[in-house]
């Protein structure tokens, strides 16, 4: 008798052990987030080429760019795997060229240089940007390793810039030049696997509103491409 009634209270306790086992598993499976975002925050490098080039335009030395910020995701069906996405970020582009930049920042002169005659030539550009984004994906809960398409607009006001002219008579730097064009904007894609992705920009509009050399107005715009990182 006493021992049915310890073999009895022994499958009772294996039973409600047996019973905890499989309410842990199951409040594992509902930690599962089916109504998961990929907010992430981004980085990318890219190399910065200037297009619609005034003649005997040159760029010099390696002209880069790099940027950073964080975008919302917001998913639009069922898989989560398709979405749009928008945010905040800044960029700093760096363009060594042969465009010297004298006067003043209200009364600007642009001479298309002989590259003898200068040791250093560049502008930079500081900007705070808001992508509008269209993703699509092969994310699911269970992983963050996937495949992506990632494509839309950026729109950018410039907040600061320079530029500097070295040469054998001296120094020249001009900041907050009136010509910039303030607001930028342009099309961009980036596509990749997992941390590693391919990323292209190509602005729309000119980055001076209002520049000419000698003999033309100068009409550049910007094709940024290199790679960009996505950090949860």
């Amino acid at each position: 008798m006493r021992f049915a009634v310890n073999f009895c209270f022994f499958i009772l306790t294996l039973s409600a052990f047996a019973q905890e086992e499989i309410s842990k598993k199951d409040s594992t499976v509902v930690k599962i987030d089916s109504l998961y975002r990929e907010d992430q925050f981004y980085l990318s490098l890219t190399y910065n080429r200037l297009l619609e080039a005034p003649e005997g335009f040159k760029q010099q030395r390696f002209s880069a760019g790099i940027s950073g910020g964080f975008v919302r995701d917001m998913p639009i069906n069922k898989r989560r795997n398709i979405a749009f996405a928008t945010g905040v970020g800044f960029t700093y582009n760096n363009y060594f060229q042969n465009l010297g930049i004298t006067g003043d920042k209200k009364n600007a002169i642009y001479t298309v240089l002989d590259p003898k005659d200068f040791s250093r030539n560049k502008f930079s550009q500081f900007l705070i940007d808001v992508p509008l984004e269209f993703r699509w994906r092969t994310s699911t809960p269970e992983t963050y390793r996937f495949w992506r398409v990632y494509g839309g607009v950026k729109l950018s006001y410039l907040l600061y810039d320079t530029s500097v002219l070295k040469n054998a008579t001296g120094k020249l730097k001009i900041t907050n030049n009136d010509d910039f064009t303030k607001f930028q904007y342009g099309v961009y894609l980036a596509t990749g696997f997992n941390t590693w992705n391919i990323y292209g920009y190509y602005g729309l509009n000119d980055l001076f509103k209002s520049a000419n050399t000698a003999t033309e107005k100068v009409n550049l715009n910007t094709l940024n491409f290199g790679i960009i990182f996505y950090i949860l």
